[in-house]
């Protein structure tokens, strides 16, 4: 059985937390991928996370709509994952959805490494390169992320008031190795295509070049030991040369990123350092940092030790140097959270909100301190109103629908609170549930598009469709229902 943590998150045999805006997704075990460089799973003894984390998300889309964009690819059509692994690794997977693992910031050593690997990714979407994967291997891929999408929703709990995150298991190498098996030829076009697409920004290849070469040096390394990219991107001297001799042909291999990303990237990779790492460990590899990432990496230090107070005083410099960022006022905001100040919480999180208004992570965050900090019917109605906004932005996060739910029930809404419950069971892919309160809600709501949507949830999976399992799930759900009549 899990332990639920003290500072509102569930994470599966480990001990550090991550703040609200980062919501843990999913976990799948991976032997072979996971990385032998700590972080999460070595040699594939232990689950590798999806997370969701506001402030990096952003940072990747700040590299990659820009890359898409100049490859015309409409931005919408690309799914963005994140996985929580300190190991180098970046893969697009069937639907065009690019998983990038967190180790890939950590261990770059620039924003350009960042952005190069991000269009060599790029390429391989507009390239089309997996709509030409042998036929088996698509249907292997079509399998392993339907069984990893339907496990993260199945198991994203959120079961206690103080959690944050869920955490499941799926996916093993063998899904995982479909997923990267492009061939050289593949490699290489990638490789072409993101050059261009790197050129026609203006930006450094220099990156992607350097990268390269940091990883074909592990080329003599045991496989355990060895980054998952360079085992599931095949590289070779040959395609090394092949990459430096576009360079010498591009007329922007030296013009560098633009320093706000470069500003952003180190933020973000010292935030990811600070959760990634031992407090102990940030602590000490930050001491004598005085940049505005390294106090960011020593305030998380102090928060995941469970010191509020300290935590606070290192971050508030940092947040007048840099007042439009609204990561530091979310993040301030989940340390007086999770240190019982939600009240005090309120503020900073609105800021963050006023500054980020498209970010539904901040948003439902915002919401959440609202209905446990404001003490009065007012701040929850205030509540509902950022919660719907958030769900509204991010319609698959399970949590943010339960987080609704609950504020709706503390207004005796009670039609509404099972709609929104049914949002969440159909989020996490219980499809039973998700039809029972569908029809509680639709049997209270008056006409009107809460009613209609109520009818389109019920109706979405019909009984005849769910498995006998499912079945009798509902069946249970129901037996109950009259019993508590």
């Amino acid at each position: 059985m899990r332990k639920p943590l003290a500072l509102a998150i569930w994470f599966r045999a480990t001990s550090w937390t991550i703040p609200a805006a980062v919501l843990l997704m999913a976990a799948f075990l991976a032997p072979g991928t996971a990385g032998a460089q700590g972080g999460g799973a070595q040699g594939g003894r232990g689950p590798v996370s999806l997370i969701r984390d506001a402030e990096t998300e952003s940072l990747i889309r700040a590299f990659l709509d820009p890359l898409l964009a100049a490859a015309g690819v409409d931005r919408r059509l690309v799914e963005l994952t994140l996985v929580q692994d300190r190991a180098i690794n970046a893969f697009v997977a069937q639907g065009n959805r690019l998983y990038l693992h967190t180790g890939l910031i950590q261990q770059a050593e620039s924003a350009g490494e960042l952005a190069g690997v991000i269009a060599h990714e790029v390429g391989h979407i507009a390239g089309g390169h997996l709509a030409r994967l042998p036929e088996e291997m698509r249907l292997a891929m079509l399998r392993s992320v339907a069984a990893m999408l339907l496990g993260a929703g199945a198991g994203v709990a959120a079961r206690s008031s103080d959690a944050a995150m869920g955490i499941i298991m799926g996916g093993q190498t063998s899904a995982m190795g479909a997923f990267f098996a492009f061939t050289r030829t593949q490699e290489q076009s990638a490789d072409q295509a993101g050059l261009v697409l790197l050129e026609r920004l203006g930006w450094s290849s220099q990156g992607l070049e350097r990268l390269l070469r940091r990883l074909l040096d592990q080329e003599l390394l045991a496989v355990g030991r060895q980054d998952p990219y360079f085992r599931t991107h095949p590289l070779s001297r040959d395609r090394l040369e092949f990459v430096r001799e576009q360079m010498a042909r591009g007329r922007a291999t030296s013009g560098g990123i633009p320093a706000a990303l470069e500003t952003r990237f180190a933020m973000v990779r010292a935030k990811l350092n600070g959760f990634v790492d031992a407090p102990v460990a940030s602590w000490r590899r930050y001491l004598n940092d005085d940049s505005a990432p390294g106090r960011y990496a020593r305030s998380i230090a102090q928060y995941r030790s469970g010191r509020t107070d300290a935590a606070i005083e290192i971050l508030e410099p940092v947040i007048r140097e840099q007042p439009s960022n609204p990561y530091l006022l979310e993040f301030k905001g989940q340390i007086l959270f999770e240190g019982g100040r939600p009240a005090e919480a309120i503020a900073p999180l609105a800021a963050a909100t006023r500054l980020a208004p498209n970010e539904p992570l901040i948003r439902a965050a915002y919401g959440r301190a609202l209905m446990e900090g404001g003490g009065d019917t007012a701040s929850v109605r205030r509540a509902v109103a950022e919660l719907q906004a958030a769900a509204r932005q991010d319609r698959e996060n399970g949590f943010t629908w339960g987080q609704l739910a609950t504020a709706y029930a503390r207004l005796d809404d009670l039609p509404n609170a099972e709609l929104a419950l049914a949002e969440q069971a159909m989020a996490q892919g219980n499809t039973a549930e998700a039809r029972f309160r569908a029809a509680r809600a639709e049997r209270g709501l008056p006409p009107g598009p809460a009613r209609l949507r109520a009818t389109d949830l019920r109706n979405a999976v019909r009984r005849d469709n769910l498995t006998s399992d499912e079945r009798r799930a509902e069946d249970e759900l129901r037996r109950r229902d009259r019993n508590n009549r």
